[in-house]
């Protein structure tokens, strides 16, 4: 019950604070520019010219937005970046150090679309296969009605397309942060809901922490 809490506490700070509040509110920008110098302050602002951009926009917009803005960030490994093998990174550590993996681009797209208003419902965390790389991978998807054709937001493309036209990509599973559900794609082999479950534990008491 106490971990549900913190999640729809979360996220109603996040929507709450869109109308009134910055994405990022001062003192921990100033944070962020002392430990990464100016230029990162320089692609916080960015951020938020971006998002306001799209305020008042449609979801579609949003999503495009969004998905190009942060597409814009450096791709490298966990490994190289935070020496782990698997780490989920805030927002803030992601647009921070500019350079991510696929999961972290995901976090980034998902929070700051909750922050301009999307339902988080509609937003899924999709595990996925690459054909194209070979390798298993994750995106943004937006249902907008439980039963649509998804929309997938991918590091690896700039355009937000439907799922039929992503021939290469294999789903494997969707997970909703603001509902914990996990839904297996049909076919698709075994997963463990426990680990998304503890991974989203982990990155939401990282940003209650405000961790960067």
């Amino acid at each position: 019950m106490k971990q549900i809490s913190i999640i729809f506490l979360v996220l109603l700070l996040l929507t709450s604070a869109y109308a009134s509040k910055p994405y990022v509110e001062k003192p921990l920008l100033i944070k962020i520019e002392k430990k990464y110098k100016v230029f990162a302050k320089k692609r916080f602002f960015y951020q938020q010219k971006a998002l306001d951009s799209v305020k008042n926009k449609s979801d579609l917009e949003k999503l495009d937005a969004v998905n190009k803005f942060y597409n814009k960030v450096r791709y490298s490994s966990d490994l190289k970046i935070y020496g782990k093998k698997d780490y989920w990174a805030t927002p803030w550590q992601f647009l921070g150090k500019d350079m991510g993996d696929c999961e972290d681009y995901v976090i980034s797209k998902y929070f700051a679309l909750v922050y301009l208003g999307v339902d988080p419902a509609k937003l899924f965390f999709t595990y996925v296969r690459s054909t194209k790389f070979k390798a298993a991978h994750m995106v943004l998807t937006y249902f907008k009605t439980p039963r649509s054709i998804p929309l997938v937001l991918d590091n690896n493309n700039h355009k937000v397309l439907p799922a039929t036209k992503r021939k290469d990509l294999t789903p494997v599973y969707n997970f909703n942060g603001s509902t914990k559900s996990l839904t297996k794609a049909k076919g698709g082999k075994k997963v463990n809901s426990n680990k998304a479950n503890t991974k989203w534990n982990g990155l939401l008491r990282n940003m209650k922490l405000q961790k960067y």
